[in-house]
């Protein structure tokens, strides 16, 4: 699939939220990356059902939603019904993993399964028909501003060959630390979908910073 730049609102001026999603698809953004925390799953507590139903209003692009939280089953229908066009949810988190993923499908979602940096790419082998991304954690979830984990590159290579070997034409997104200096390096390893919040949304102009990102992530890597 062609490279997406999916900015996370997680760093957003929530204040002038129209104006911060206008401003990144304007740069050429391809998704909207919506972090909901439940102060369980990870220590922060975040965006809920309202966000998600107010982005689908003023969003020209697909809503893409990150569950880090516990019983993600639990709330599927509800971001499926809120307007969310991508749903993923942490193998951590989801004992009935292949149910939650086959609702999600049902639905008409695009469905993901998020893995934790401790967590191994083998786990995806039972369940890689059932998938049509996987996000790749590149820091520890919970906040924003984290430094990129470097080994993460190794994994999202890790990830490819296990969805390769399984005949899986699932994408890799990746999150966490993101940002035009380790872009290149993530998408030659395999990642096809990027997700940028504080490198987006914390610099001067969130529209210029949108498209040099998508730059940095196609240009050649010196290696």
């Amino acid at each position: 699939m062609s490279l997406k730049i999916s900015p996370s609102i997680l760093s957003a001026d929530f204040g002038h939220l129209a104006d911060s999603v206008s401003a990144v698809e304007d740069g050429g953004a391809d998704l909207i990356h919506v972090d909901v925390m439940d102060g369980r799953f990870v220590p922060n507590l975040t965006i809920g059902i309202p966000i998600v139903q107010a982005l689908k209003r003023i969003a020209r692009v697909p809503l893409d939603v990150h569950l880090m939280i516990v019983e993600p089953e639990q709330h599927i229908e509800a971001f499926a019904n809120a307007g969310a066009a991508m749903l993923s949810v942490h193998f951590e988190a989801s004992p009935q993993l292949s149910d939650a993923l086959k609702t999600i499908k049902r639905l008409g979602l695009k469905a993901g399964v998020a893995l934790n940096p401790s967590t191994p790419p083998t786990v995806l082998a039972p369940f890689s028909d059932l998938l049509d991304y996987v996000l790749v954690m590149s820091v520890n979830p919970g906040f924003s501003g984290q430094k990129f984990i470097p080994e993460s590159s190794a994994k999202v290579q890790a990830v490819r060959a296990i969805l390769d070997e399984t005949g899986s034409p699932a994408a890799i997104e990746i999150d966490g630390g993101i940002q035009a200096g380790n872009a290149a390096e993530v998408v030659e390893a395999g990642a096809d979908i990027l997700v940028a919040a504080s490198a987006i949304f914390n610099s001067q102009n969130p529209t210029v910073a949108t498209r040099r990102l998508r730059e940095a992530a196609l240009s050649v890597s010196p290696n």
